[in-house]
């Protein structure tokens, strides 16, 4: 059973709430979407095949009990519920980043689902699939890249109606270098949001991709 990896890589967790911690990331390759603000454009396709069991011999190497499964698109492969169901049994905290396109009830709920709901500038928010709003487990986590006055409204409405994650798992973040963090945060206070602002970690630290 084989997956599609464009990258295993060890870093610095970015853009969770886990943001800081050493991470093992798998990136999976092939991605549905064509976001304008794409920062990982090679992930879209190729990939080398890699058996599962070669995964977790790979991250486990690094020595890092917590693991997320990146890439691209995830779920486009139908063996990435195996792949973290394994790694889930055998004790690894196991986060999913996702686009929000795919159904995340596939997953196993100990994992957690990062679901990113794209805004109107990414120009593929119509593909919003938006029942994943209710398959969302209290420790799952959404977040929303926001470039623009336009996301932002978009993304305090949607935010408004979700009401299954814990308080501070709704997460605003900026598209890097477009919108100045400084300006979402006077939204979110100005409006009293009960979300929480996200930056990029690891383009703060070494200004690229590397890390999310």
């Amino acid at each position: 059973m084989s997956l599609h990896v464009s990258e295993l890589f060890f870093s610095i967790q970015g853009e969770s709430l886990d943001a800081g911690l050493a991470c093992a990331f798998v990136r999976l390759a092939g991605c549905n979407l064509c976001c304008a603000y794409c920062d990982t454009a090679y992930a879209r396709q190729g990939g080398t095949p890699m058996e599962i069991p070669e995964i977790l011999d790979r991250v486990a190497r690094f020595g890092c009990s917590l693991v997320e499964i990146t890439g691209g698109e995830p779920l486009l492969q139908k063996e990435t519920p195996l792949l973290i169901q394994r790694l889930l049994s055998v004790g690894y905290r196991v986060l999913l980043e996702t686009n929000g396109t795919q159904n995340i009830g596939l997953v196993d709920k100990s994992c957690i689902r990062i679901v990113d709901v794209k805004c109107p500038s990414s120009g593929e928010s119509e593909k919003n699939d938006a029942r994943n709003l209710d398959r969302l487990a209290a420790h799952d986590q959404v977040k929303f890249v926001i470039s623009d006055r336009t996301d932002y409204l978009f993304a305090k409405k949607t935010a408004g109606r979700i009401t299954a994650v814990a308080p501070g798992h709704i997460l605003f973040s900026t598209v890097h270098g477009v919108l100045d963090p400084a300006q979402l945060a006077h939204w979110m206070l100005a409006d009293g949001l009960p979300v929480r602002l996200h930056l990029q970690l690891h383009k703060i630290l070494w200004g690229e991709a590397r890390g999310k």
